[in-house]
């Protein structure tokens, strides 16, 4: 069979086969999740934690510097992820998606947010600049920007037997992903009204009754949404 006839009968079995769909209260392994039409409805909070500029990053330093600036963002991002309930299902370059369950998932996603940030300036910034003069001496500043987004998502298994992982799909993850990618805005965590208004207030408001929060809005993937955005810290 040629590799033209193979992708052929492939597809057709994708676009014919129904999908076997079960509700889901946990975020599935692989493995729970048959290859072939095996679905999982996931009702969830999906958070994207990408570092900023990292293509100039990898153009202007060291290679082996720029290595350790993004291995130190994933592992604290993961190390936050993790402390706050959630489940890191995939990485991309340097980031980190991470999926929240559970009664308390928007506000345990909002406060992970914030605790990335403290992460990056408390933690990374200073002891890689404290490292690398090269770092220290420039104009590039070690930063980034993480989104968050609630929704019912389906996870299904994409690619081939022996290569293949979860994908979800959905308009939770895709929001995220583009609430991380914004470099233009004032905050480094970026929420939807969703979120928002369904986190608790101990993660609205600071200690003094501050909102932490700023509203406004954004065109996000072609459409315009109101979302919510924090330059707070969280303590670690």
């Amino acid at each position: 069979m040629s590799l033209s006839d193979e992708i052929d009968s492939a597809v057709q079995n994708v676009v014919n086969a129904d999908w076997n769909r079960r509700e889901g209260r946990t975020v599935p392994d692989t493995s729970d999740v048959a290859l072939s039409n095996g679905a999982v409805v996931l009702d969830a909070v999906y958070l994207y934690a990408d570092l900023a500029d990292s293509t100039r990053l990898a153009r202007d330093f060291d290679r082996r510097v720029a290595a350790k600036v993004i291995r130190s963002f994933l592992d604290a991002s993961c190390r936050v992820i993790k402390a706050r309930g959630g489940t890191i299902v995939s990485f991309d370059g340097d980031r980190v998606m991470g999926i929240f369950v559970g009664d308390s998932k928007n506000t345990a996603a909002a406060k992970c947010g914030l605790q990335i940030n403290a992460a990056v300036l408390n933690v990374i910034k200073p002891k890689v600049e404290a490292k690398y003069s090269s770092i220290r001496n420039s104009n590039f500043r070690i930063s980034q920007c993480v989104g968050i987004a609630s929704g019912e998502t389906l996870i299904v298994r994409g690619g081939v037997r022996g290569s293949n992982d979860l994908v979800s799909v959905g308009r939770a993850p895709n929001v995220a992903a583009k609430l991380s990618d914004i470099r233009n805005g004032a905050y480094r965590t970026y929420i939807t009204s969703q979120v928002y208004h369904s986190m608790h207030d101990s993660s609205k408001h600071s200690g003094d009754g501050r909102d932490m929060w700023t509203q406004e809005s954004r065109e996000v993937g072609g459409e315009t949404m109101t979302v919510y955005g924090s330059s707070w810290l969280w303590n670690l």
